[in-house]
């Protein structure tokens, strides 16, 4: 199968995710739900809209462009064992893209909590073309028979990917959140934006805002409002079972904190905080802000700044990802063109 016959594949199975009626997407999404309570109808519909957007000819064209030569000039198929996470829906999905749009065969052990999703674009893409028979696999057990690994878990995991996986030629990833630094001049458009950056998949990943930077004397009752929105998430049984227990926590341990009535904000220095829960801190000036992420770097995978700038994401924009917006930082289709 050449590279257009591969685009060509995903640009119809992203036609295919856009259509909420579909009814093999909508029975793996119920269940989905029925497996992981965490993926509601509304975050499944986000993902798969998320990526139905980015699955264009044009999109994928561009995207692949850098590396059309490296990938042409191959020596055939390698088998790429990818480790998936299952933090939020279809979490895995760009790994499973990249290993496929590159011409190798994809050898996946799926996360217990995301079993449906993945499997049933991967029925979409051999659909389309049968040939996809031959280049997707789903594992049970322990991986093996692979030529190169792609690993996903929390920072303790990497420890054992590490040890396992180590030999081969490897991308191995932890946990990590994502910080934003408030100015204190934003518009109530960028706020709005900031509360999906925190709140969408219930905080669950990686790319979802779990610290604040401010500007000393901030207001946090200003936040109420643009968070609003999602005070719905109260009315589901784990998230507001996080906030009762943290609140209750916080109350016994005589821990400041603040109320939003639905999330608890508290100043806290880590940039990773639990389900329910906003981690803030406040900055004299913006030489202290740019100090801490500094020095946290290691730990963050995006940062949110109305002012933009090279590794800066706009509020609003944490959780859409572009194609080229490679987990840690680091380009798994370089990987797979130069390192397999």
């Amino acid at each position: 199968m050449n590279l257009e016959n591969r685009i060509t594949s995903f640009v119809e199975t992203g036609r295919q995710l856009a259509n909420p009626h579909d009814p093999l997407l909508r029975q793996a999404a119920l269940t989905a739900r029925a497996e992981n309570p965490w993926f509601t109808a509304e975050h499944v519909r986000h993902a798969m809209d998320s990526w139905a957007s980015l699955l264009t000819l044009e999109n994928l064209t561009e995207w692949v462009r850098p590396y059309r030569e490296r990938m042409e000039k191959s020596n055939g198929p390698k088998t790429v064992g990818v480790v998936m996470a299952g933090n939020i829906p279809m979490v895995g999905f760009h790994d499973m893209l990249c290993v496929l749009i590159s011409g190798n065969r994809l050898r996946a052990k799926l996360s217990a909590q995301d079993r449906k999703l993945l499997p049933a674009i991967a029925s979409i893409l051999i659909s389309r073309d049968p040939e996809w028979q031959d280049f997707i696999a789903f594992e049970e057990g322990l991986m093996k028979g692979f030529d190169a690994i792609i690993a996903t878990g929390s920072t303790n995991t990497t420890r054992y990917f590490e040890y396992y996986f180590g030999k081969y030629p490897n991308i191995i990833r932890g946990s990590r959140s994502s910080v934003a630094v408030l100015t204190g001049g934003e518009t109530e458009e960028e706020l709005a934006g900031l509360a999906a950056d925190i709140f969408l998949y219930f905080g669950l990943g990686c790319r979802s805002v779990s610290r604040l930077l401010l500007p000393e004397g901030y207001d946090l009752a200003r936040l109420d409002g643009p968070f609003r929105k999602y005070a719905h998430f109260y009315d589901h049984h784990r998230y507001r079972n996080n906030y009762d227990y943290h609140r209750s926590v916080y109350l016994v341990s005589q821990i400041r904190f603040y109320d939003g009535g639905f999330y608890l904000m508290k100043e806290d220095p880590s940039p990773a905080s639990p389900v329910s829960v906003i981690h803030y801190g406040f900055y004299k000036d913006g030489q202290e802000a740019e100090s801490w992420i500094a020095n946290e770097r290691d730990r963050l995978q995006c940062i949110v700044y109305s002012g933009g700038g090279a590794d800066r994401v706009r509020p609003g924009k944490s959780q859409s990802p572009g194609l080229a917006d490679y987990a840690d930082g680091i380009d798994t289709m370089a990987f797979l063109a130069d390192k397999i």
